[in-house]
């Protein structure tokens, strides 16, 4: 073999070989710059990628920094032309810049560190998400989705991207919400079944996203940013923390007591004039946040004396009975049986006259006499009994002789007379023992 010879095989070994792209992968618009890999290439005269030449600067037999042309979205093969032939081709891809669709969800709180699920196309190789100007940490799922964890954030909106070998492409804006506050609840109790309409004040709660009392949700219609009007669900007897929750987080709690129903058992007295005026006392249970007391339907003043005990004073009324109720924060009582009594009316006192030793029964007639509670004769009062609405049998006290009046029926009280014709020394009318005779008749 000649020298000539030797040299020429010498030059052909001298081919470049491609071994590797950094990155393998770039836009479609190109521009950016790729490391190649190899050997043998000083002298290179071209990089190809596909059919489209490169620039490119030999660095060193062994790398070379190519620009990567404009390409179609998809693969192309790569290759090193020198003195000396064609390298063996290397894939490069091309790829479009990510394009997003949707981001799930589109709020979440100032403190950051919720998950957001990002929709779209052109995922793969993805190299950062930004939320505004801030880097989220990511994980791409695939080459349509990605879940990314939202950092830190001013209230307001920012602007999220993806950016891949492809490039950055559209953004979607994303909302940081302050956390909801709560500062009033009204009414703050209520009724065990619930049921009643509660409104809540506070700040941030515009997006609110769920009402609980205690952990049981509760239906709510959002009025304005400071405002809630939720429905309290059922509850036990007790106090249960009230709070918001929404994109921005879960406010702090509000306490709301649950109400048992109240219950009546007794009112006394149990009757009363018509007029009203009298004091009435009611007891039962759950009396403590009585908010109305009611005869039949006429309310009462009242005062909460413990939760067992209300004093009211009943109003004026038609005489026959009133269911008397309670109301309260846990609803309404069942009813308790009054009754409107009218002033009894006295028409007859028999017999009008008796000994000063009282002891002898005597009728009274008259009306409204169901209810009596006293009867006097004068000021002294005496047994009785109430035989009916219109009659009471009594038995007289023992007084002086003289008129006094029952109930404003004028009755005479006098001493048995001796004899007939005897007339009696300490008064004018005395009692005979057969019919009733005048001092001076015979």
């Amino acid at each position: 073999m000649t020298t000539r010879q030797q040299t020429q095989q010498s030059f052909a070994a001298a081919a470049p070989t491609l071994s590797g792209l950094s990155p393998n992968q770039g836009p479609v618009a190109g521009g950016n710059s790729v490391t190649l890999t190899g050997t043998g290439f000083l002298g290179a005269t071209s990089v190809l990628f596909g059919g489209t030449s490169a620039s490119f600067t030999v660095v060193s037999s062994t790398q070379i920094t190519a620009t990567a042309p404009a390409g179609t979205e998809g693969s192309v093969p790569v290759s090193v032309t020198g003195p000396d032939g064609t390298s063996g081709a290397v894939s490069y891809f091309y790829r479009g810049a990510p394009v997003l669709s949707g981001l799930s969800p589109g709020l979440g709180p100032t403190a950051g560190g919720n998950s957001v699920t990002i929709a779209g196309t052109g995922f793969l190789g993805a190299t950062s998400v930004l939320f505004g100007g801030t880097s989220a940490s990511f994980t791409v799922v695939s080459s349509t989705q990605i879940t990314a964890t939202a950092p830190a954030g001013a209230a307001g909106s920012v602007q999220v991207s993806v950016t891949g070998p492809g490039g950055t492409g559209n953004t979607l804006p994303y909302g940081y919400m302050a956390a909801p506050t709560l500062s009033g609840l009204s009414p703050n109790q209520g009724p065990t079944s619930g049921g009643n309409v509660v409104t809540l004040t506070g700040t941030a709660l515009a997006g609110t996203t769920a009402v609980r009392f205690g952990s049981t949700p509760a239906a709510f219609t959002v009025v304005s940013a400071t405002q809630v009007t939720a429905t309290a669900p059922p509850g036990t007897t007790g106090g249960v923390q009230v709070s918001v929750t929404s994109p921005g987080g879960t406010s702090g709690g509000l306490s709301y007591q649950y109400r048992a129903t109240p219950t009546l058992s007794a009112v006394t007295p149990g009757q009363g004039p018509t007029a009203g005026g009298n004091s009435v006392t009611l007891t039962g249970t759950g009396l403590s946040s009585t908010t109305a007391v009611r005869f039949g339907g006429t309310s009462a003043p009242f005062t909460v004396v413990s939760a067992s005990q209300i004093t009211a004073t009943a109003p004026a009324g038609a005489e026959g009975s009133v269911q008397v109720s309670v109301t309260g924060h846990g609803g309404t009582s069942g009813g308790v049986t009054y009754f409107y009594r009218s002033a009894p009316v006295l028409s007859g006192v028999s017999p009008a006259q008796g000994p000063t030793a009282g002891g002898n029964s005597v009728t009274l007639t008259g009306n409204g006499l169901g209810g009596a509670t006293a009867v006097r004769f004068g000021g002294t009062s005496a047994a009785f009994t109430v035989v009916s609405g219109t009659e009471i049998t009594a038995t007289a006290p023992a007084g002086s002789v003289g008129s006094v009046q029952v109930s404003r029926v004028p009755v005479v009280a006098a001493i048995p007379c001796p004899t007939p014709t005897w007339v009696c020394p300490r008064c004018r009318p005395c009692l005979p023992p057969r019919g009733r005779r005048r001092a001076g008749t015979s």
